[in-house]
C-alpha cells in the first residue's frame, strides 16, 4: 500500500492527517534513532553496494542514504508517525520540495526523489555537482554499454599492451599488477635506499587460511614464496640470509643497508628538491589458464616502461599542469617534494590515463561525457604513485584517499588501468561495479531491513526490500529556479549557497550536512580530480577556474571564520526556508568548540535548535575511525525552526536550561545502551554537547548569555567524564 502525506498542502508547511501544520515526527522524544542507525550500520558495510548512486566518484563525507530517508521521513511527517514502518513503506511526499546547500554526493537529493519529492541541490565544488548531476541523471544501461563498447574498441588495445609481459618459459600473458618502492638517497654515502619497511610485499587477507606471503630479496630482487610468519630466511636464488619482517625502515627514519647511517627520510627527500623516485621489482601476472603468478620484474618489464616515457614525451594527449597549492591536506606532498598534480602518477599511468581522457573527451552527449568524466575519477583514484597493495582475498588495490588525505606510498601499487576479470580498480571493472550498479539501483532503489536470527535475536542480517521506492529513471536537472518551478524535480546549481537564484520562502525542508571546520577540507582534495575533469570538460561552467578552492566555502580552520561564513549560509536558508519548514543538519564534534561554531551559526540566521537525535554516523569501516582511540560512531541529527515560528514541542529553556540538556542526554545514552550500542567516551560528549547547545539556542538574544556560553567548557568536561563511568549522575553548573 502506497502512503500518501498530501492532504491539504498549505503554504507555510506540510500537512499532517488532519491538514493543520504541527510538529513533525523528527522533533519528537520517540522517534526510533536507535533503530534507524542499526540499518544504517548494515549499509556502512557494503555502502557501495547497497546505495551505489552515491559511490559513482569520491567525496569524503559521504553520509549514510538510510540515516536520510529516517531523517527525510521524521522530517516530513507529524508527530505520532510510525516512522520505522514509513521507513519501509510505499510513502510519498509528492509536493515537498527539499533542498540541500552542501549536496556533497549527493545523498538527501537521491532520498528526496526516492520519496516522491522535489530536490534543489548546490554545493560550492563543481567536482560535487559532476558527481551528483551523473548519479541523479544516468543514462539507460544499454546506452551505457554501447558507449563503453565504443570506447573500448578505440583504446583498450592500446592500453592493454603495456600490461604484457613474457615469463621465462617465453610465454606473453597480462599483467594484474607493478609493484614498485619509493626511494631515497643516502645523505652519507650517497647510495640509494629502498624504502621498505618490510620484505614481505604481498600477503592474503585471510592469512590464516592461506598462508602463503610473498617476499622480495634485497640482494637479487628475487622473489620467493613463504609462510605468513616468516622472520629469518634466505632467498633460494642467491642464497642471502635476511629478516623478511624487517627493512630499513622504522616509522619516519631510514638506515642505510650499506653504510648504515640513520636519515629521517621527508626531510631527506625535501632537500632534493624534487619528487622521490621508485623502482619497480616485481609483478602479479595473469597466466593464459587464468592462475595467477608473483614474479621479479625483468629486463622486458622495464623495457615497456621506457617505452611508455618515450611515447609519453611525444604524446598529443593532453596532461593537466596543475600545481598543487599550499593546505591543510596538501603540505603533506609538498614536503615530499610533490609540486604539480601529474606528480603523482608515473610515465605509463600519465600516458594511459590520457589517451582514456581524449577519448572520453570525443564524446558528444553530455550525460554521457559526464558519466564517463566520473568512471576516469575512480581510474584515478586507484591508479597513482599513492595507491596500494591490499593482498588478495579482497579489493586488491587500496587507492589513495583511504586515510582521507594525501599521503605519499613508499611501497606504491601499479594497476593494470583498463583492467581483467581478475583486476581491482581498473577502467572495465569500474565501469560494471560503479556505473552499471548505480543504474541498476536507480530503476528499482531498495531498502534494507533487518531479519531476526534464527533464534528471534539481533537483528544482524538484512534483505533488500524493493518495489517501494519512486525510480531514479528520466531525470533531469533544471537550468535555473524558474525552469524548476514549471516543474521539474530536480535542481542542481554550483555556488556558494550563502546566494541562491531561489525566491523567498519556497522550500519546505532543508536537510543538509555541512562541512567540519578543522577537518578534511574537500577543495584542497578534489583538486586532485578536477584538472583531469577540466581536460575533458574545457570550458564548461564551474571548470574555468584553475582550482576548486574558493575564498566563500564555509570549510576553515578558524573557528570564528567557519561559523560566520556557516552563518551566511543559514541565512539563506531561513529566506528560502517557508515560516514553519525546518532546517535539519547532520554534525558532530568531539570539542564544545565545534558545537559552539554551530550554535553561533544557528542562532546569528535566525533559527533556535528544536531536537537533536543521536544517529549512526559515517562508514564503520573507515579508516581514519578504525585508527581512532576513541572514535566517534555516532552523529546528531540538529532540528531546527524559526526562531518566529509557533510550532514546536514543549521544549523551552527552564530556569536550569544545562540541568535539563543533562537529562535529554543521558534518556537518549540509556536508549542507544538499551539496543547494545557501545558508546566511547566521544559518543557520549556529542550527545551531551548537541543537547545543551540544543538548550542554549533558546535562550532570549538579548539575555546576557555569551558569557555563559564561552564558560560552558569547563562543566562539560566534567560531565561527560562522569557520564562515561556510569558514576554518579552528573550535574552541569550554570558556570
Amino acid at each position: 500500500m502506497q502512503l500518501r502525506l498530501e492532504q491539504r498542502h498549505r503554504k507555510d508547511g506540510l500537512p499532517d492527517g488532519d491538514g493543520e501544520t504541527t510538529p513533525r515526527a523528527i522533533e519528537c522524544d520517540d522517534f526510533p534513532f536507535e533503530q534507524l542507525s542499526r540499518i544504517a550500520e548494515r549499509e556502512s558495510w557494503r555502502k557501495e553496494i547497497y546505495r551505489p548512486i552515491y559511490h559513482v566518484h569520491k567525496w569524503w563525507a559521504q553520509r549514510l542514504g538510510s540515516v536520510f530517508r529516517g531523517i527525510l521521513l521524521g522530517a516530513l511527517a507529524p508527530q505520532g508517525t510510525d516512522v520505522l514502518a514509513l521507513f519501509h513503506s510505499q510513502a510519498r511526499f509528492p509536493n515537498a520540495v527539499v533542498f540541500d546547500p552542501f549536496m556533497g554526493s549527493g545523498t538527501t537529493l537521491g532520498e528526496v526523489l526516492k520519496l516522491g519529492g522535489r530536490a534543489i541541490g548546490r554545493d560550492i565544488n563543481p567536482v560535487s555537482l559532476l558527481q551528483v548531476r551523473t548519479a541523479l541523471t544516468l543514462g539507460d544501461s544499454a546506452e551505457l554499454e554501447r558507449m563503453y563498447l565504443e570506447i573500448e574498441a578505440d583504446v583498450a588495445d592500446a592500453i592493454s599492451d603495456y600490461y604484457t609481459t613474457r615469463l621465462r618459459d617465453g610465454t606473453l600473458c597480462r599483467v594484474l599488477y607493478y609493484f614498485w618502492v619509493m626511494q631515497a638517497p643516502c645523505p652519507c654515502c650517497r647510495r640509494s635506499v629502498d624504502l621498505f619497511s618490510r620484505y614481505v610485499f604481498a600477503r592474503h587477507a585471510y592469512p590464516r587460511r592461506n598462508p602463503t606471503v610473498q617476499v622480495v630479496c634485497p640482494q637479487c630482487g628475487a622473489v620467493s614464496p613463504k609462510d605468513y610468519r616468516v622472520r629469518d630466511t634466505s632467498c633460494s636464488t642467491c642464497g642471502h640470509r635476511f629478516d623478511a619482517s624487517s627493512g630499513p625502515v622504522r616509522g619516519k627514519v631510514a638506515t642505510c643497508p650499506t653504510c648504515l647511517h640513520e636519515f629521517v627520510i621527508g626531510e631527506t627527500i625535501r632537500k632534493t628538491g624534487s619528487p622521490p623516485s621508485y623502482r619497480m621489482y616485481a609483478k602479479l601476472v595473469l597466466t593464459p589458464d587464468g592462475e595467477k603468478e608473483y614474479h621479479a620484474a625483468t629486463d622486458y618489464d622495464h623495457a615497456l616502461y621506457d617505452k611508455a616515457v618515450g611515447e609519453l614525451a611525444e604524446s598529443p594527449h593532453a596532461i593537466p599542469l596543475g600545481s598543487i597549492e599550499p593546505g591543510h591536506n596538501t603540505n603533506q606532498v609538498l614536503n615530499y617534494g610533490f609540486r604539480s598534480w601529474n606528480e603523482m602518477f608515473n610515465a605509463r599511468q600519465l600516458l594511459l590515463i590520457s589517451k582514456l581522457a581524449t577519448r572520453i573527451k570525443q564524446v558528444r552527449d553530455p550525460s554521457m561525457q559526464d558519466a564517463f568524466t566520473c568512471l576516469l575519477s575512480g581510474v584515478l583514484e586507484f591508479n597513482n604513485m599513492f595507491a596500494s597493495y591490499k593482498g588478495e582475498g579482497t579489493g586488491a588495490v587500496r587507492h589513495m584517499f583511504y586515510h582521507h588525505i594525501l599521503k605519499p606510498e613508499r611501497t606504491p601499487l601499479e594497476a593494470n588501468i583498463w583492467g581483467t576479470p581478475k583486476s581491482s580498480g581498473a577502467f572495465s571493472t569500474l565501469f560494471r561495479s560503479r556505473l552499471l550498479r548505480a543504474q541498476e539501483y536507480a530503476r528499482d532503489p531498495f531498502e534494507l531491513a533487518l531479519v531476526p536470527d534464527d533464534d528471534g535475536g539481533s537483528q544482524r542480517q538484512s534483505m533488500k526490500l524493493g518495489g517501494i521506492n519512486e525510480p531514479l529513471v528520466g531525470l533531469a536537472s533544471a537550468a535555473s529556479y524558474e525552469q524548476f518551478a514549471t516543474g521539474r524535480r530536480l535542481y542542481l546549481s554550483c555556488g556558494d549557497s550563502a546566494s541562491t537564484d531561489m525566491p523567498d520562502e519556497c522550500v519546505d525542508l532543508i536537510v543538509t550536512d555541512p562541512p567540519f571546520f578543522d577537518n578534511v577540507h574537500y577543495s584542497e582534495l578534489a583538486d586532485f580530480f578536477y584538472v583531469w575533469q577540466q581536460v575533458i570538460l574545457e570550458g564548461s561552467p564551474g571548470y574555468l577556474a584553475d582550482t576548486t578552492r574558493s575564498p566563500a566555502e564555509v570549510q576553515n580552520g578558524d573557528a570564528t571564520v567557519f561559523a560566520d561564513r556557516l552563518t551566511r549560509v543559514f541565512e539563506e536558508c531561513f529566506r528560502v526556508l517557508r515560516g514553519s519548514g525546518l532546517l535539519v543538519f547532520t554534525y558532530h564534534h568531539s570539542r564544545w568548540e565545534g558545537w559552539r561554531s554551530v550554535l553561533k551559526a544557528v542562532r546569528a540566521a535566525g533559527f533556535r535548535i528544536e531536537a537533536c537525535q543521536p544517529v549512526k554516523a559515517e562508514m564503520s569501516v573507515a579508516t581514519p575511525k578504525r585508527q581512532a582511540a576513541d572514535p566517534i560512531n555516532f552523529d546528531v541529527i540538529v532540528v531546527c525552526r524559526k526562531n518566529h515560528s509557533e510550532i514546536g514541542v514543549a521544549n523551552s529553556p527552564g530556569p536550569l536550561p544545562l540541568a535539563r540538556s543533562l537529562e535529554r542526554a543521558e534518556a537518549q545514552i540509556a536508549r542507544l545502551s538499551s539496543a547494545d550500542w557501545e558508546l566511547s567516551r566521544n559518543d557520549i560528549g556529542v550527545v551531551v554537547m548537541a543537547q545543551v547547545a540544543a538548550e542554549l539556542s533558546r535562550l532570549p538574544e538579548d539575555g546576557g548569555h555569551d558569557l555563559e556560553i564561552d564558560q560552558i567548557e569547563g562543566s562539560l568536561v566534567s560531565a561527560i567524564d562522569r557520564l562515561h563511568r556510569a558514576d554518579t549522575p552528573p550535574v552541569l553548573t550554570n558556570r
